[in-house]
């Protein structure tokens, strides 16, 4: 590079030096050939798949108690998943009926989920460890919490901008908390 920049002045040098003038065209820079696309990174192609304009409204758990939950305003009974921007029902009916199957709705979704937050009910319980070991293989983080902990941790990490799935079992007996969403924010 130095030296092509050098040989250049020496070659603009040298008219002037010949024509025994100064041409004022002589003396402004010039750029010895166009660029293409393949010589800067700046003009390389990038593709960009655009599936909606506006941003989505992101999917906040409001409050749960024990027959469900409350999403984004919308009422949901028993064990739910939450997806980004979507909410289904899970078929599940305790932690020890959690398998590699009943999460294999998180890996099939583009964009992939980064992380997944279990709630287990009222108190933190171990998952099967081929179960965590299938989500984490495949790139998948996993926390595992209490409900109310959970629901709590989902909503900051939506607040957050991250790509989060969420699998909830109701914590039985009386509990409620109520506008879990606005303690987020």
């Amino acid at each position: 590079m130095a030296t092509a920049l050098g040989f250049r002045c020496l070659w603009r040098a040298q008219p002037a030096r010949l024509l025994g003038r100064a041409d004022p065209l002589w003396r402004s820079p010039r750029r010895g050939h166009r660029l293409s696309p393949a010589d800067d990174e700046l003009y390389q192609r990038t593709r960009v798949s655009v599936l909606q304009n506006e941003l989505p409204q992101a999917v906040y758990i409001d409050s749960y108690s024990s027959r469900g939950f409350t999403v984004s305003g919308n009422r949901v009974f028993g064990p739910c998943a939450l997806l980004p921007q979507t909410v289904v029902q899970w078929n599940v009916g305790s932690h020890q009926d959690i398998t590699e199957e009943s999460f294999s709705l998180f890996w099939m979704l583009e964009p992939r989920i980064e992380i997944v937050v279990v709630g287990t009910g009222n108190k933190t319980e171990r998952l099967h460890s081929e179960v965590l070991q299938s989500l984490r293989k495949r790139g998948i983080a996993v926390e595992v919490q209490d409900t109310p902990n959970a629901c709590a941790t989902f909503n900051f990490l939506c607040h957050e901008g991250r790509v989060t799935g969420a699998a909830l079992i109701p914590p039985p007996g009386e509990t409620i908390l109520t506008s879990l969403g606005h303690a987020a924010e």
